[in-house]
């Protein structure tokens, strides 16, 4: 297993949190998803999951600005 974080700027309430981790757990090879609020930060647990792949379903969930920590 891999572990990737992001810093996702605009994650500021818990539809924020289902949405992301509702749109990232779709994806095969995802084992966990957490979101940190106060530090806008999107960790996740996968198996060999492209980044792009990652960061283009926290786009689907409505943030645009997804940088890697």
């Amino acid at each position: 297993m891999t572990t990737t974080s992001y810093h996702v700027a605009g994650i500021s309430c818990d539809h924020c949190v289902r949405a992301i981790t509702s749109e990232v757990t779709d994806i095969a090879g995802v084992r966990t998803v957490s979101v940190d609020i106060p530090t806008k930060t999107v960790t996740i647990e996968h198996a060999d999951v492209a980044a792009p792949v990652l960061i283009a379903a926290i786009n689907e969930a409505g943030f645009d600005e997804v940088v890697a920590n």
